[in-house]
């Protein structure tokens, strides 16, 4: 499974709803991830830029950001930026298949 780092802020709406019904989102957001096929692997509250970062797996890109979609079309989030992550092994099978591959690629202008 692919995964996949979200972050974003709550909006006014949002906040402003927290703050007279304190409630934990984290059931809310893996029913998200669960509706799509995913699965929600970790959901933090943040200080600084963000207000929250999800931690996701999921297979289908086009699921995910039908989930992704549904979070933002709901008017209590906004801002949201969504990265895929690798693993270190991931990474170093990207990085032998360069190794294997550069030779065949021509650098722009020469």
């Amino acid at each position: 499974m692919a995964t996949w780092i979200t972050q974003g802020r709550f909006t006014d709406k949002a906040i402003n709803g927290f703050v007279t019904k304190p409630e934990d989102r984290r059931e809310a957001v893996a029913k998200l991830m669960e509706s799509v096929g995913a699965r929600l692997v970790d959901y933090w509250m943040t200080f600084g830029e963000f207000d929250f970062l999800i931690v996701a797996e999921g297979d289908n890109e086009v699921d995910m950001m039908g989930a992704l979609l549904t979070a933002a079309s709901s008017g209590s989030v906004a801002d949201m930026r969504t990265v895929r992550a690798f693993t270190t092994a991931e990474a170093k099978e990207a990085m032998q298949k360069a190794n294997e591959i550069r030779g065949s690629f021509r650098p722009a202008g020469s």
